[in-house]
């Protein structure tokens, strides 16, 4: 897909016809006012946003992206619309046929991996020769204590 850009948030050609199959058809302007941001400039905003870390409210006018709230806006509805999973099925889809990808740097999110069965039950405190055991988590004296020193 290209040599690194030094401007990573400038969309070639070859990504951007790769892109725009994707998006959805925009609606039917309800207000007159300004015309709509062309998508590839919102996408070059959001881009911006997200590599370099300003706030959107912050996004430099002279890009000329649109305003920060129309790239959010943009980045809002696409995401709705799943364009984020398709384009991502699109590129794994490119680079596995080019053998580009490297699966031996491969991270699994455990926060979106289902777990296979539930944990084991909370077992119940055990009794002691002396009472109850101890617990670290509460008191009943109302101060919070590690240790049961008298």
């Amino acid at each position: 897909m290209g040599k690194r850009n030094s401007r990573p948030w400038i969309v070639s050609d070859e990504l951007w016809s790769l892109i725009e199959p994707l998006l959805p058809e925009p609606g039917p302007k309800l207000v007159a006012g300004r015309p709509r941001v062309p998508d590839r400039q919102a996408l070059c905003g959001i881009l911006f946003v997200l590599h370099t870390g300003t706030q959107w409210e912050y996004l430099p006018q002279e890009l000329g992206f649109g305003s920060g709230m129309t790239c959010w806006r943009r980045l809002a509805a696409w995401n709705e619309a799943g364009v984020w999973d398709r384009l991502h099925v699109v590129l794994l889809q490119k680079l596995r046929a080019a053998k580009q990808l490297d699966w031996s740097r491969a991270v699994i999110d455990s926060s979106h991996v289902r777990a296979a069965r539930r944990g084991p039950k909370a077992v119940p405190a055990r009794s002691t020769k002396y009472g109850r055991a101890a617990s670290i988590t509460s008191s009943s004296t109302g101060r919070a204590s590690r240790s049961r020193c008298l």
